[in-house]
Parts: C-alpha cells; sequence; structure tokens
C-alpha cells in the first residue's frame, strides 16, 4: 500500500513530525514524504496524511506564513503554498483513508487546530478519516519539539496503520 505525508513546515518542526510519522507507517506503507509546496500528485494513494503548522487558530494563510516568514529560522520559500491551498486544490478523493496532524505552541487551553481544519476538508474531498486529528507540541513558535513529541509521532503512526490494516483485512 502506498501513503503520501504531505506537510507544510515553516521553522521544520512539522517536516521532523511528518517524519516520524513516516517511520511508523514505514513496515506497513511505501511512504512518500511531500513538502505541499512540490505540489504532490494524489494518484494510487491509500492512505494521505497531512500535517501543518497552526497559524492563528486555524491552518495558515498567506498573510499568517508571511509573518512567520520574517521570522528568524523561517525557512526560505516556506510562505509561498500552505496545507489550505494545496487541500483546496485537490480533486475528490473518494474513499482515501487519511489522517491529519498539526503542531501548535505547547501552551495549555490555546484554542485552534491546523489539523481539525484539514480533517474537515479532506473529509469533504470524501476521505474516510482513520483517527481523530492529531497535535503536537513545540515550545515556541520557530520550536523545538517538546520533548518525546517525535516518538509519540511513530506510535501515533503506527496506530494509524493498524486502523488501515484493519480496514483492509490486512
Amino acid at each position: 500500500m502506498k501513503a503520501l505525508i504531505v506537510y507544510e513546515s515553516m521553522f521544520g518542526n512539522t517536516e521532523k513530525i511528518a517524519r516520524a510519522v513516516a517511520d511508523g507507517l514505514g513496515d506497513a506503507f511505501d511512504v512518500v514524504v511531500a513538502d505541499v509546496g512540490g505540489r504532490p500528485a494524489l494518484a494510487d494513494v491509500d492512505l494521505l496524511v497531512a500535517g501543518a503548522p497552526t497559524h492563528a487558530f486555524g491552518m495558515s494563510r498567506p498573510g499568517t506564513r508571511a509573518d512567520a516568514a520574517r521570522q528568524d529560522g523561517a525557512r526560505p520559500g516556506a510562505a509561498a503554498v500552505g496545507l489550505r491551498e494545496y487541500l483546496d486544490d485537490a480533486p475528490m478523493l473518494p474513499g482515501i483513508a487519511a489522517a491529519a496532524f498539526d503542531t501548535k505552541i505547547d501552551k495549555p487551553f490555546l484554542p485552534g487546530s491546523a489539523a481539525r481544519r484539514a480533517h474537515r476538508r479532506m473529509r469533504r474531498l470524501g476521505c474516510r478519516m482513520m483517527l481523530a486529528p492529531e497535535s503536537f507540541r513545540v515550545s515556541g513558535t520557530p520550536g523545538p519539539l517538546a520533548a518525546g513529541e517525535l516518538e509519540r509521532a511513530r506510535r501515533w503512526a503506527g496506530s494509524l496503520a493498524s486502523a488501515v490494516a484493519e480496514r483492509h483485512g490486512v
């Protein structure tokens, strides 16, 4: 089976989570990890996993990415395209298994989630959602990731792989 993990990452934290998710899926899937800026194709995908940082309580917009890009440590070119635009341009994906994650500042009771918004958009595209959206914590806007988050991402991916395998009767 083939899994595509698409991510948007301003400072590299969401990319690190995406790669940890790929590690967690690796035994069960042929995994491709791709930045949304490259507009990766969705052909022949059995599982779509989408990840993005939470900006202004949800998925980033051109303005929030431009604001983040002005900060020290922002990756060159990261502000050009986000997960919002990628999903807006995606074809219908009926029946494809999907899951979403985000990275967000590690503060209690901070509202909003890019993952929940991506989850809803993928559902509207016809995806069937395998796990609830998941948030991974960063210590501040540029990071780093909070302790233990990479391992937690691998475990989350393992749960996702099990859910997909159960669904496919594998």
